[in-house]
């Protein structure tokens, strides 16, 4: 486990990387909810009954 330490320590600028990773997901988890609550009851039940429909085949 040293090395790794070691290793990602010498590397200039790795800081950065668990800000946007963060940035990244709290951004997609945003719009998620965003959807999930701005989406119509209508739809929701259509697509709730698109697996058991059985009318194309």
């Amino acid at each position: 486990m040293k090395l790794i330490k070691h290793y990602f320590e010498s590397i200039d600028g790795i800081e950065i990387y668990p800000i946007i990773s963060m940035f990244v997901f709290i951004s997609i988890f945003t719009f998620a909810l965003y959807w999930v609550f701005k989406s119509s009851k209508k739809h929701m039940d259509e697509m709730s009954r698109m697996p058991l429909d059985n009318d194309e085949l």
